[in-house]
């Protein structure tokens, strides 16, 4: 009988190995596949790279579907796995097969076709699990022995990993046991290391470049840019975007302690001009976000676009966006590569759209701006011990595709009072005011203007469309004592992993970040534990920390509250007296956005004349629709997809709509309705003779319900490829 019982553990954890490594072996998947690929169409009619291409454009030049018959766009399948959450996820479609991320970040293989899932790879992880899953990166290429691979590579949390594309095996050669670890290299402990693989790489040649998010406190990881060799996963160059001794840009930081500095990553996203064999990086603002006595000077190369070497890693030209970020403007999306015509010639440009609302234009090769950037005057002197900046850059063309000028909501008296009374004292239409004590009006607020979505461009025509968020929010500084790491208690524990997001008092901030009052009826402590080690959403893990500084901060959820007093982030020298931020978008008594409308929109931006062709309010707030209000725009995450046939695609709102617009004039075409609001940006592609539009419907943000499914649209009937 014992034999006989450990014959049977021994099988269930053979079992359990087998499931946690995905199938040994699908053939039948891997023999569907391979029917789907006997008539394989070109991959300009796929979507092969996150965001269509290595430029990062956005574009699809498949015409089947125009401005004449979109109307007729019909709900061709629904792939539904059951796994509810967010899903930001931009798919790929390869040789007819859709790759993409559900709720709890499992990897799955469609047929594009039908819907119909040929493989899953189960990662099951929560459903707002630390990693945000954007997108993925498909490999082809020879191995040693010369037999052609293909790889699904999916970054979770700082791992990442090598499915094979066919099959949906773990790529056991690549990296070490299929996993590359991306907290290695980044010259700190990597068990004390936050970093999360939320974005896919991009690949030239032989190389993958990746960048990662971490955290915005003072335990930020240094944003270094690593290019990894394909298909080994063994690291060929590192890019550190915060200078060593002796390298370009140390005079711009302090020399105490610059090792533990942190941020200044590429958390959007990379772009490649595969012809000049130049990457371009963008990257985001050095930690701790809201107060940097402790990083004085300009801070190369957060908030930068920088060029570098494709292939070696050395840099080309930089240009740095804002100094010394106090506001949170990390360059929030992938630069385009965009052809600006001057005097009958064509020049190469890159564009990259900020979250203030403004599109910085430069030449590709020598980073000269090709349009005239002035100095805008910082107003305030800041926080003590805070070293600013006498200016900040601004173009003057093409203009801000947002409303710069904050006025107080005038829909009834009461959303004006309540707003009014919130903003007393505050500092407002000051479009870099330095954080203080009595508080600023930051419009547009941390999440943009432009954001993570990205945005489209059509060479043709030389517009690039970006959707925006013109939503105001607030920061307001506040002096606290930080406590000792000697110092066990569960206040302790709170105080280094929950106030600087939450607050003292638990409350949070709105939808942005959520009240912990009542977390103790949500969750039991073993669930908090797992969500305060390992992270969840936009909170990072804080494993690398004592383990009893966890635990405390468990204890302190779980007790009354009776926290007094605004929010305060861990200090790197605890004991002293540092600032933290309170930061929360501007609500009116409706929960709705406390300035005037539009919320959102959409613009198209005239690049070769530096004008706004046109710009509309996108989406609707449900709650706004149930006061009987409409086309006031709403806030939006994910992009747009612009197509040859005339049309531009996006869903991003919160009204669970995925609509086409004719790209030429902004009008409204066509909209779909979503089971749940689509933040995430579409893929268009041809499968089996038709053109496709999907998108990921997980809503799951801005108070919207979540959901679970991808869905894609098309002409009715089966169309005949063009």
């Amino acid at each position: 009988m014992a034999n006989q019982q450990s014959l049977v553990t021994i099988l269930l954890i053979a079992a359990l190995l087998l499931l946690g490594c995905g199938s040994s072996s699908n053939e039948d998947a891997v023999t569907r596949i391979n029917a789907l690929r006997s008539s394989q169409i070109v991959a300009q009619s796929e979507w092969r790279s996150y965001l269509g291409d290595q430029s990062s454009n956005q574009f699809s030049p498949l015409t089947q579907i125009t401005t004449d018959n979109v109307h007729q766009l019909t709900e061709a399948w629904r792939y539904d796995p059951g796994h509810t959450g967010l899903i930001p996820t931009n798919p790929l479609i390869v040789k007819g097969v859709l790759y993409g991320l559900d709720g709890h970040k499992n990897l799955f293989a469609l047929n594009a076709a039908s819907g119909d899932e040929l493989w899953v790879y189960p990662f099951n992880r929560s459903a707002t699990a630390k990693g945000a899953g954007r997108g993925l990166v498909y490999w082809e290429g020879k191995l040693n022995n010369g037999v052609t691979a293909e790889y699904i590579l999916v970054g979770h949390e700082h791992l990442l990993y090598a499915i094979d594309a066919v099959s949906g095996n773990l790529v056991q050669d690549f990296g070490r046991n299929g996993t590359v670890d991306l907290r290695l290299g980044l010259d700190r402990k990597p068990q004390s290391t936050n970093v999360a693989a939320n974005t896919p790489g991009t690949l030239f040649e032989n190389l993958l470049i990746m960048g990662f998010a971490t955290s915005e406190d003072y335990s930020a990881a240094p944003g270094y840019i690593r290019a990894y060799h394909m298909p080994s996963g063994q690291l060929r160059w590192t890019f550190k975007t915060i200078p060593g001794a002796g390298e370009y840009g140390v005079d711009t930081w302090p020399e105490a302690n610059r090792d533990k500095r942190g941020g200044a990553n590429a958390w959007a996203g990379l772009t490649v001009d595969a012809e000049r064999g130049i990457v371009f990086v963008p990257t985001g603002s050095a930690g701790y976000d809201f107060y940097g006595a402790n990083r004085a000077g300009d801070n190369l190369f957060a908030n930068s676009l920088i060029a570098l070497d494709a292939r070696t890693g050395e840099r080309l030209w930089h240009y740095q966006i804002v100094r010394h970020d106090l506001w949170d403007r990390d360059l929030p999306s992938p630069p385009n590569l965009v052809t600006i015509q001057r005097g009958g010639k064509n020049i190469p440009a890159v564009a990259q759209s900020t979250k203030s609302g403004h599109v910085f234009v430069f030449h590709r090769e020598t980073g000269e701006p090709l349009f005239p950037i002035e100095e805008l005057t910082i107003a305030g002197n800041g926080m003590p011990g805070e070293q600013l900046p006498s200016s900040q850059p601004m173009p003057t063309s093409p203009p801000p595709f947002v409303d710069l000028d904050f006025e107080i909501t005038t829909l009834d008296k009461q959303a004006s009072e309540t707003v009014g009374e919130k903003i007393a004292g505050m500092s407002t239409n000051k479009h870099y005011a330095a954080p203080n004590e009595d508080g600023i009006v930051l419009k547009p607020g941390l999440d943009g203007g432009a954001q993570w979505g990205g945005q489209a461009y059509d060479k043709a025509t030389g517009l690039i469309y970006v959707n925006a968020n013109e939503v105001p929010w607030t920061i307001k500084m506040t002096p606290v004592e930080s406590g000792t790491t000697g110092d066990r208690s569960p206040e302790t524990g709170y105080r280094l992993f929950c106030a600087h997001c939450h607050g003292a008092d638990r409350k949070g901030m709105g939808d942005a970040v959520p009240s912990l009052e009542d977390i103790h009826l949500k969750y039991w402590p073993w669930e908090i534990w797992d969500i305060v080690r390992n992270g969840r959403g936009r909170m990072p893990g804080f494993s690398h920390q004592p383990w009893y500084y966890s635990l405390g901060a468990i204890v302190y959820l779980y007790q009354p509250n009776e926290a007094e007093g605004e929010q305060f982030p861990a200090s790197e020298n605890p004991g002293t007296l540092t600032y933290g931020a309170r930061f929360q978008k501007l609500r009116d008594s409706d929960n709705l956005p406390g300035s005037k409308p539009p919320w959102g929109s959409l613009n198209a931006l005239d690049l070769n004349a530096g004008t706004i062709r046109w710009r509309i309010p996108l989406g609707d707030y449900p709650q706004a629709e149930m006061l009987g209000l409409s086309g006031l725009g709403a806030e939006n995450y994910g992009g747009p997809v612009v197509t040859a046939g005339g049309l531009l695609f996006i869903a991003s709102t919160p009204d669970k709509k995925l609509r086409a617009f004719d790209k030429l004039t902004g009008k409204l075409l066509w909209h779909g309705s979503l089971p749940a609001a689509g933040f995430a940006t579409p893929a268009v592609y041809e499968a089996m003779g038709r053109q496709f539009i999907v998108i990921a419907a997980g809503g799951g943000k801005l108070d919207a319900s979540v959901g679970s499914s991808y869905v894609a649209y098309a002409l009715p009937g089966p169309q005949a490829s063009r």
